[in-house]
C-alpha cells in the first residue's frame, strides 16, 4: 500500500527537481495537477522552515494526505542576508525572476566578485496526515556574478555561481545542479528520513 503525499509547489522546475530526488518505493507523489481548488497559501513564516511548515499544513488540513514542502531561497552576506524568505518577491509582490535578477544586480553593481559572496538554502518538510513532521536543511555557497548566464534552472539560477565552478546554476544544467543544489540537499536528506519512516509502516 502506498503513501500519497502531495508536492506543495506550482513550479515546474522545482516539481521536477523533487521528483528526481524523492523516488521512494511505497510513496505516491501528487500535484496540483492531480487536485482541485488549490488553496492560495501566504508565506508570513519568519524563516525557511516556517514556510515550509505553513505550505505543507494548509495542504494537509485541506486534502487529508501528507504533503512534502520547502521553501527556500538566496542570502546574500553584503545584503545583510537578503532577499532571504522574500526570494521570490524581491522586486515587488508580483515580480517574475528577471525583475528580481535585475533588482539583485543593481544591489551589487559597486561590489568586487569576492565581496559578491551568497549562498542558497533550503528548508524541505514532510508532514503526515496526522501532522508528524520531517524536516531537513541544506545550503550550497557561492557568489552572485554579474550578469544572467545559462537557460537551465530558474530564479536567481543564471547569476549564481557555485563554490568550486566557474559556471552559473543555469550553466551546468539540471545533471549537476540536481546533485551540488540546496534543495537536493535538503531533500536527499529528508529522503534518508523519510525512508526509514515508511519502511517502519
Amino acid at each position: 500500500m502506498s503513501t500519497k503525499a502531495i508536492v506543495a509547489s506550482r513550479n515546474e522546475g522545482k516539481i521536477a527537481e523533487i521528483r528526481e530526488i524523492l523516488t521512494i518505493p511505497g510513496l505516491e507523489l501528487i500535484t496540483y495537477r492531480d487536485l482541485e481548488e488549490w488553496p492560495d497559501i501566504r508565506e508570513e513564516g519568519e524563516s525557511f522552515y516556517e514556510n515550509a511548515l505553513l505550505k505543507a499544513r494548509a495542504l494537509v488540513e485541506k486534502f487529508g494526505v501528507a504533503a512534502i514542502s520547502d521553501d527556500s531561497g538566496l542570502e546574500v552576506d553584503a545584503l545583510g542576508g537578503a532577499p532571504g524568505i522574500k526570494s521570490s518577491r524581491f522586486a515587488g509582490d508580483r515580480a517574475n525572476d528577471m525583475a528580481n535578477n535585475v533588482k539583485l544586480l543593481g544591489e551589487l553593481a559597486d561590489l568586487e566578485f569576492s565581496d559578491r559572496t551568497a549562498r542558497f538554502r533550503c528548508s524541505a518538510v514532510y508532514m503526515d496526515k496526522d501532522r508528524r513532521v520531517i524536516s531537513a536543511e541544506g545550503t550550497l555557497e557561492g557568489h552572485v556574478g554579474f550578469e544572467p548566464r545559462g537557460r537551465g534552472g530558474f530564479g536567481y539560477d543564471p547569476l549564481f555561481i557555485p563554490s568550486g565552478y566557474d559556471k552559473t546554476l543555469a550553466e551546468l544544467g539540471s545533471q549537476v545542479k540536481n546533485r551540488i543544489s540546496h534543495r537536493a540537499r535538503a531533500f536527499r536528506l529528508l529522503k534518508s528520513e523519510l525512508e526509514k519512516v515508511l519502511s517502519e509502516r
